[in-house]
């Protein structure tokens, strides 16, 4: 069944940013609804949202087509969520201390589904004390809000209080429709490459995307846990709501994990380490000169060994495999050596899995168990792991 969304369209001149976020919502398969504060019918139409919807767009508190149900309370029963977008001071305030004038106010006091609030207006109403008061008041209810972005306001004005854009704005509403499974839990991602310097122009490095990483740190946040990313070089965008780390040698994502390591509820190496660096760094571009050129190598440090070996009792922690041949076998002993809870096995040579493709073929490893798993997308084994991660440490306890 089609998740609820009913989206509040408040006056401001981000209004119409509201229209494409209402479309792609539709185009998802969401069953929207819509009301309108009076002024926000001056930046845009009823009908125009109405031609997206394919339903009524209610403005009028009184303007109810059926005298037995009364719409803004009949309309939020059913809600999966409830979305002011934009969001003026003006509204805000009146949200704040329970003024309900108007279809829209009226509908969000009524609802008793989560709720979510993306302001724009002018940076300085925006940072107005009260304003910042009336915001307060409504996060100490549980609404959360979508933090505007800085820059050049409609006024002319310079600064905070443009509507977050939409990749953020879907984002935090897909994070208001997840089960919250990881609340109140702290997980550490590793993910990407690392690059070793030869010269300063050259290094060593591996195929490694960053993009299963990426997908855990993200689902991870998406389930309610609070989350730091350690990425080497990627040209991913950074996930929202994630404390990102960006690090570019093996030596550098060791030192950053390392000092973390006794913080966390779960930790997760997802990250290609490379196993060895150059001994030396030349200060100057090596020429081109004999036919071959000779490498010293020093081996790196084993971060998830030396995770396994200074571990606290309570935490789960996940490495991941990537072999070209016997990979059960050698996962196995990666597990047990490591002092892991958890495998995920790469099966580096099926169609569809492996480094840079959206999609995976793995085995999961367990020191009792092991679970084989056709292809999917990244995304879903994102969930699927952390999922089993969440069933390993209830089991555990």
């Amino acid at each position: 069944m089609s998740k609820k969304i009913i989206i509040g369209i408040t006056g401001s001149i981000a209004a119409f940013k509201s229209v494409q976020l209402i479309s792609d919502l539709v185009k998802k398969g969401y069953l929207v609804e819509v009301m309108m504060s009076e002024s926000a019918t001056r930046f845009i139409t009823p009908v125009c949202i109405q031609s997206l919807t394919k339903r009524k767009v209610y403005v009028d508190t009184f303007d109810d087509e059926n005298p037995a149900i009364i719409t803004h309370i009949d309309i939020v029963k059913d809600a999966d969520l409830f979305m002011v977008v934009p969001a003026s001071a003006h509204t805000i305030a009146k949200m704040a201390y329970g003024m309900a004038d108007n279809m829209l106010t009226s509908a969000f006091l009524a609802a008793t589904c989560p709720k979510l609030i993306a302001p724009a207006m002018n940076v300085h109403m925006y940072e107005n004390a009260i304003t910042q008061k009336n915001m307060q008041i409504l996060k100490d209810t549980g609404v959360v809000f979508v933090e505007p972005i800085a820059g050049l306001l409609a006024c002319g004005d310079v600064g905070k209080g443009k509507l977050a854009d939409e990749s953020v704005l879907l984002e935090m509403i897909e994070y208001m429709l997840m089960p919250k499974t990881l609340q109140n839990k702290k997980i550490l991602v590793s993910a990407g490459p690392t690059q070793e310097s030869i010269d300063p122009v050259r290094f060593i490095t591996n195929h490694s995307s960053g993009k299963m990483g990426y997908a855990l740190a993200r689902h991870a946040f998406l389930l309610g846990a609070q989350v730091t990313l350690i990425s080497g070089p990627t040209s991913l965008a950074k996930p929202y709501g994630v404390e990102v780390i960006d690090v570019v040698s093996a030596k550098e994502m060791h030192d950053e994990i390392m000092q973390r390591v006794h913080d966390y509820d779960y930790i997760i190496m997802a990250a290609t380490v490379g196993d060895y660096s150059c001994q030396t760094i030349a200060q100057e571009k090596i020429k081109k000169s004999d036919d071959t050129l000779t490498l010293q190598l020093q081996k790196n440090q084993d971060i998830l060994y030396k995770i396994g070996q200074q571990r606290s009792s309570h935490q789960v922690i996940c490495g991941f495999a990537m072999e070209t041949q016997d990979l059960i076998q050698n996962a196995k002993q990666k597990l047990k050596k490591k002092n892991c809870d958890m495998i995920v096995a790469n099966h580096l040579k099926t169609k569809g899995a492996g480094f840079q493709g959206d999609t995976n073929v793995v085995s999961i490893l367990t020191p009792d168990d092991i679970q084989h798993y056709e292809l999917m997308s990244k995304n879903e084994l994102s969930v699927l792991i952390l999922n089993q991660m969440k069933q390993w440490e209830d089991e555990k306890c």
